[in-house]
């Protein structure tokens, strides 16, 4: 036994550095899929407007009735909470298990925008830093069968005017003397991250400037989101934290606000994201597992996520893994998505950093196209925020990674790596039958690969018409 654990040792290297297998990973991410537990509700039916939630009464916001049919909702055995058509405002709502909150067409939610109205403060995560933070403005914690469906609308009301300005930049409407994330919540919170404090001591208010996301589910399962329009959220607009068995379906995110983030699931297991729009302010979708000490404490990585048939318009990535990844993550698979937007920097992008560590493996895409992006098709990058005041002793892991039949019609780049000095730490990168056309720079320069990096493919990429030569050996 001991000869044959010391031959398997030996071996793993090599194999991590084999070609990969297109037709293999697609098994495996069939057996993802057919593990994934679906929700299920009873057809009982309460109408939010039973409970005295009235429509167009922004001066007497409707989330205590809100609330209340979802609790009776609950203690009945579950069913459909129900939005009908028509513009209720709302302050923060919290979803219970067997409820299927489900906002009818026609059907606006919108949300009161003054922070205090969302306190006292719920156990959630911050850019991967774990606190008490202001209530999200739709949150759950510790359900299980739970939705939120519909043709309707839910809108966070983010605006320069309202959340926004609360980042701290100019350009979103923040002015001298106004509360912001950068007048110390943001850094306390980082710092405590670092240290090691307490969680139950780590609360911030209103006056931390620190804005909630428009929907956080946390350590959910067996969890729908299908049909709804997100918009306008103060932060990131569908953040499930701990979630397993997930699925995001047709949903349409706008949210042209700062950290807009679309989807971010984070250390979460079996997910998947379909039929989606996104044209948001950052990332369109960011898969992440915690940051710097916190994400290793908890060691929970995301894993088992597939995303396909989405269309990208804004936003900084694509499809994201980072830069809050120090949980670790392994087994993307995307396909057949749609991307176009010159306000769309890259199309894959993995971003982390010797702050975070972790191992980020098995990435595998296939048949996308781009019309433009700003930047790069691929980028990996692990030297991203190299300012940020941390422990630097974490080199992170890229590895596994297939992207094959991608087309794009405009970049910068073609692909872009950068990895850590003196390590090979990204290896075994594959890029298969891929074409991308109109590179502001010719073949040669439709690269840039500086750093650590080993065991790069290409099988027959071209760059503006020419096939281009596997760069590192």
């Amino acid at each position: 036994m001991r000869k044959i654990l010391l031959l398997c040792a030996l071996l793993a290297p090599a194999l991590l550095s084999a070609q990969i297998s297109s037709k293999e990973a697609w098994k495996q991410a069939a057996k993802v899929e057919k593990n994934i537990k679906k929700t299920s509700f009873p057809k009982a039916k309460f109408y939010i407007t039973d409970f005295g939630a009235k429509p167009d009464t922004p001066e007497a916001p409707c989330h205590d009735a809100i609330n209340l049919a979802i609790v009776t909702c609950n203690q009945a055995g579950g069913g459909m909470v129900i939005v009908p058509k028509g513009t209720f405002y709302t302050g923060p709502i919290t979803l219970k298990s067997n409820v299927n909150f489900h906002l009818e067409e026609g059907a606006v939610l919108k949300f009161d925008t003054n922070p205090k109205l969302y306190e006292p403060a719920v156990l959630t995560r911050w850019e991967g830093l774990d606190c008490y933070n202001l209530h999200p403005l739709i949150y759950a914690f510790g359900e299980t069968n739970i939705a939120i469906t519909g043709k309707g609308v839910i809108d966070g009301q983010g605006s320069n005017d309202t959340w926004w300005s609360m980042c701290g930049a100019p350009r979103y409407g923040w002015k001298e003397g106004m509360v912001s994330q950068r007048n110390g919540g943001r850094a306390r919170l980082l710092a405590w991250g670092e240290s090691g404090e307490p969680i139950y001591k780590r609360v911030l208010t209103a006056e931390d400037g620190m804005r909630p996301q428009l929907v956080n589910l946390y350590r959910c399962d067996r969890v729908l989101v299908e049909g709804v329009t997100m918009q306008n959220s103060p932060f990131w607009t569908l953040h499930p934290l701990f979630c397993n068995n997930l699925i995001v379906r047709g949903v349409h995110f706008v949210n042209q606000g700062p950290n807009g983030d679309g989807c971010d699931p984070e250390s979460c297991d079996g997910v998947i994201i379909e039929d989606c729009i996104f044209d948001t302010g950052d990332d369109c979708i960011a898969i992440k597992s915690g940051r710097n000490r916190d994400g290793r404490t908890w060691n929970v990585p995301s894993q088992n996520i597939i995303v396909r048939n989405c269309k990208m318009y804004d936003g900084h990535g694509g499809v994201v893994v980072g830069s809050e990844i120090s949980g670790g993550y392994k087994n993307l698979f995307v396909e057949n998505c749609e991307m176009d937007s010159p306000n769309l920097d890259r199309v894959i992008r993995i971003k982390t950093s010797n702050c975070r560590g972790g191992i980020v493996e098995n990435i595998f895409v296939r048949n996308v196209k781009v019309g433009v992006c700003r930047e790069a098709v691929l980028r990996i990058n692990l030297q991203y925020e190299n300012k940020e005041i941390c422990d630097r002793s974490f080199p992170p892991t890229v590895r596994n990674v297939l992207c094959e039949n991608i087309t794009c019609n405009g970049s910068k780049l073609g692909v872009y790596f950068v990895g850590l000095e003196g390590s090979d730490n990204i290896y075994n990168i594959q890029v298969d039958n891929c074409e991308f056309n109109n590179v502001q720079k010719g073949p040669k320069d439709g690269l840039h690969i500086k750093g650590g990096i080993k065991d790069v493919r290409f099988n027959n990429l071209k760059i503006n018409g020419e096939t281009v030569a596997s760069p590192v050996k």
